[in-house]
């Protein structure tokens, strides 16, 4: 299972934010690259860097800070955060993210991102399922739609799809315990899926439980910025 820890970007610093508001804002860290690179430090392999700027705006913003710790580290990096065209895409594949993950274009407008999935392969592009009441969330978090997470999957399940990651908005930055009920009725209905959990991770006892769950990974943010999970324990996962 892989461990990834995350950085969210607003204004060019690493913030968290508690449901996705934008008014909970917390800044951990005013320099994004000295955080990868203290994970990488640390024994991390994989980085799930969110462009919150660019969710809510539409659009990518802080290309920058894609380029800066793709150039500075090894991390394998996901990237996401404002991706609304094939050129945002493969500038992200440019600047060395090794996967996009995709998700409010991918309600929008599923069509375009099945082409994705067929020109740049299935390990490229990764499904970002967010959802409350198990409804799909997007313009970075701001709407819920009326699509359920299970009729999101299966339709991009016929063109390939692969990579999932799933985050509970209700669990996300309050430390409260991973949607572990969500996961197993995803992974029972999907089993051919790779899922990543997302949201709530608060404690290492999660990830053996997430692990024994056939979880392909789970994405660590406050947890780690909080120090309610330390790289010692973390360790034996990475």
């Amino acid at each position: 299972m892989k461990i990834i820890p995350a950085i969210d970007i607003i204004n060019g610093q690493c913030v968290r934010l508690t449901e996705g508001d934008y008014d909970t804002k917390k800044i951990y860290a005013e320099n994004p690259l000295e955080i990868a690179q203290l994970f990488e430090k640390k024994g991390a392999k994989y980085l799930h860097l969110v462009d919150l700027d660019g969710a809510k705006k539409g659009e990518v913003v802080n290309w920058n800070i894609l380029e800066n710790i793709t150039k500075n580290t090894n991390l394998q990096i996901d990237f996401s955060g404002g991706i609304k065209d094939k050129n945002a895409v493969q500038k992200a594949f440019d600047l060395g993210a090794k996967q996009v993950i995709v998700g409010s274009i991918a309600l929008k407008n599923p069509s375009e991102v099945k082409k994705w999935l067929q020109e740049f392969g299935n390990e490229k592009i990764v499904l970002s399922a967010d959802v409350k009441h198990e409804k799909i969330a997007i313009n970075g978090w701001q709407t819920i739609s009326d699509t359920s997470i299970y009729d999101f999957i299966a339709d991009f399940l016929k063109e390939g799809l692969k990579h999932v990651v799933c985050t509970d908005i209700e669990k996300d930055g309050k430390l409260a315990g991973v949607s572990l009920g969500l996961y197993q009725k995803i992974i029972q209905q999907f089993s051919s899926i790779q899922l990543i959990a997302s949201g709530g991770v608060h404690q290492i006892e999660e990830l053996s439980l997430l692990k024994n769950n056939q979880l392909a990974g789970v994405i660590i943010g406050k947890a780690l910025y909080e120090e309610k999970i330390s790289w010692e324990e973390l360790a034996s996962f990475l």
